[in-house]
């Protein structure tokens, strides 16, 4: 389950008693209603990549629990308060939550269950419901303690499933038993996935006798019972595996790899290069590659045919800003995203990613990387290579370098401006380009000069626009800073001064159009437009998400600035195409619809569906290297294809409604897959024909 909380870890990425046992510290009982209350507090430390970056600490009386939740990473987090009353089945009849999310919207959330009447109210609206039999809400923005709330109402139940408020069901699913090491003793503990309205489930941990709440594991995040934090690593290592075992089974059970040739016959063909669908035709591939390209009707003896009927088969396309993990890359190949610029990520865990793919045990795109180097400092990022010295700096580049499979450097918000040329100059040498937001206290314009090959989201060159010399984009004003954009001239010498200078650099954008759009113009209790024509196809707790604004937008005046600096950024983004900077189209945001998304909202820039798909497929190919095996549907070329029934080029959505996706030559059909995410299927699956005397593996 992708909680909100969890979620935002990947975008754009309190105080209290310690007891270092971690064992729960009672307190001394309370009266309450004549009767001695049990008190508790436990202490859990949050963390990210092994670094501690906050607390939650959650406090009980009988069943009355108070949860102080907060973290800051990459100079941003949540801050949650929130309070659960239990009735005696351990199912919540009351819930509050108050705060801010990540990104800065306020939250205040209420549930009530009283004589079988529900009633909640959160950032969608509210709502209410006639309850006939034990059912769990599902708090939208709950704290990760809204597992233990949900462990406690399922481990009573029979068989560990109930129904959902405001809709679903959450079930328990019992995966391993594991020990932990606190100081001298050692704690027997279960680990637990919880499987409902999101796309993954959400392991968690158990104490094995008193089935108190340990912690929450995943493979970056983690959550745990203060004295426990000596086993992140393994936690974390087992978050991977879970997560490894699920997609390992999803790909054996439907990666579907022939013992024959496969023709995908009675389609037109996507050319990057005219921007035009070919007359009907048919696709030959033999093992991983495309060998012939034919009469729609050709046929071959022992062969398998794939009808296309008609439809549109268009090369696999690119997600230019990603940050890859197994539970987004098949997704991604399912969506038809089918390459990958990663722009940042753990290099041992993606390594053992890249490989898995490669060896086809897990579906996923290709995948290029950049290495990700970052300056120390109170708001650093815990990913990469952290350095705190000019010579450290240039080191980082150097062991890049040495490395040999990084594409780029991508240098971030920490890091001091006056580092940057040399590091630009050490990674030219060696042949990386150099990407990166604009650091703190500088502007676009010196790193422009500086050398960046690309400018990373178009947020971090605006600002250069807005900002006061002092002001400090290593914290969230990066964002809430936009608000300040509808006052900003574009036909003004600074902002052409900006243009004209990426021009005579030959400087590339990766604006992240679709997350600024999420940023922007979410509004509590409206779905985002980016997701509206295909949220009704998602779970109950996405479509929830859809319609919960990112930013704190209280007043009229806050709604129109942020709506306004939308406007602002496609209109300089328009400006940017005009003068010929190359835009490149990534999202931030995992890629998959998402990136559907982003493509579409460059018609609105002023590129026509034909420049969208070309610089998606083959000028992105291009441009990482990979243009001669992918990029256009071609003989001698992967196959690494999409197959849609309608035409994108009268209507780019068209890209939405994949049928079926080949990448080296291994089939996937969508519509069998999607249901494991909970995710109901677009359009059905072609028509699959096998040669007499043979059968697909």
């Amino acid at each position: 389950m992708t909680y909100r909380w969890l979620a935002a870890m990947g975008l754009l990425a309190l105080g209290a008693c310690s007891n270092p046992s971690g064992d729960e510290a009672a307190t001394a009982p309370e009266e309450t209603a004549g009767e001695a209350v049990e008190a508790s507090q436990s202490v859990y430390t949050i963390m990210v990549s092994g670094t501690k970056i906050g607390d939650m600490v959650v406090d009980r009386a009988g069943n009355d629990i108070t949860v102080d939740y907060e973290y800051r990473n990459n100079g941003r987090g949540p801050t949650m308060a929130e309070e659960i009353t239990l009735d005696e089945d351990g199912v919540p009849v009351s819930w509050t939550v108050t705060g801010n999310t990540t990104f800065g919207n306020a939250v205040e959330e209420s549930f009530s269950l009283e004589d079988g009447a529900a009633s909640w109210t959160d950032s969608t609206g509210s709502g209410e419901a006639d309850v006939s039999e034990p059912s769990v809400y599902i708090a939208q923005s709950g704290t990760p303690y809204a597992l233990a709330v949900y462990a406690g109402a399922l481990l009573a139940d029979d068989d560990r499933s109930m129904p959902a408020l405001p809709a679903g069901s959450l079930s328990l699913e019992e995966l391993d038993s594991v020990q932990l090491t606190a100081g001298e003793e050692t704690v027997d503990a279960m680990v637990y996935g919880l499987i409902g309205p999101e796309l993954d489930p959400t392991y968690f941990l158990m104490d094995a006798d008193s089935q108190e709440y340990l912690g929450l594991i995943t493979p970056e995040f983690l959550i745990i019972r203060e004295g426990l934090e000596g086993d992140d690593v393994m936690l974390r290592e087992r978050a991977v595996q879970y997560s490894t075992e699920r997609f390992e089974a999803l790909q054996a059970e439907h990666a579907r790899n022939f013992d024959a040739p496969v023709r995908v016959s009675n389609v037109r063909i996507y050319d990057p290069e005219t921007m035009t669908l070919g007359e009907p035709s048919s696709v030959l591939v033999e093992d991983d590659q495309i060998t012939a390209i034919e009469a729609a009707d050709a046929s071959g003896e022992g062969e398998y045919v794939i009808d296309g009927n008609g439809g549109t088969l268009i090369a696999g396309l690119s997600d230019m800003h990603g940050h890859m993990g197994q539970n987004s890359a098949l997704l991604n190949v399912l969506a038809g995203v089918t390459f990958v610029r990663d722009m940042g990520n753990d290099n041992e865990v993606l390594g053992e990613l890249i490989n898995k793919i490669e060896n086809g045990t897990l579906a996923g795109p290709r995948i290029v990387r950049s290495s990700f180097i970052e300056g120390k400092s109170p708001y650093n990022s815990n990913n990469g290579i952290i350095v705190t010295s000019q010579e450290e700096a240039n080191e980082a580049v150097r062991t890049s370098c040495e490395a040999g499979h990084f594409f780029m450097i991508k240098i971030y918000n920490s890091m001091k401006g006056e580092w940057v040329p040399e590091m630009v100059d050490i990674a030219h040498e060696c042949g990386l380009k150099v990407a990166g937001h604009v650091p703190a206290f500088s502007r676009a314009n010196a790193m422009v000069e500086a050398g960046y090959d690309e400018l990373t989201h178009i947020n971090q060159v605006m600002l250069g626009w807005v900002l006061e010399e002092e002001e400090d984009t290593r914290t969230l004003l990066r964002l809430t800073a936009l608000s300040r954009l509808p006052d900003v001239d574009l036909d003004s010498p600074q902002v052409q001064k900006t243009i004209d200078l990426m021009v005579e650099n030959d400087v590339s954008i990766d604006p992240t159009l679709a997350i600024h759009e999420a940023l922007l113009l979410s509004r509590n209790g409206e779905t985002r437009a980016g997701v509206a024509d295909y949220i009704d196809h998602m779970p109950v707790g996405v479509q929830r998400g859809a319609k919960q604004a990112w930013s704190n937008i209280e007043t009229p005046e806050d709604d129109a600035a942020y709506a306004g600096a939308f406007d602002q950024i496609v209109e300089t983004l328009s400006k940017m195409r005009e003068a010929g900077i190359t835009i490149w189209f990534g999202t931030d945001m995992g890629g998959a619809f998402n990136q559907h998304r982003e493509m579409e909202l460059y018609q609105d820039v002023g590129f026509t569906p034909g420049e969208i798909l070309t610089r998606s497929t083959q000028e992105a190919a291009d441009y990482l290297g990979m243009g001669d095996e992918i990029g256009s549907i071609e003989t001698g070329k992967k196959a690494d294809f999409f197959l849609v029934p309608g035409n994108p080029l009268d209507d780019l959505a068209a890209i939405k409604t994949v049928q079926l996706v080949m990448k080296d030559g291994t089939a996937y059909f969508p519509s069998e897959i999607y249901p494991a995410f909970g995710i109901e299927p677009f359009v059905d699956a072609p028509e699959v024909v096998a040669p007499d005397a043979a059968e697909a593996e």
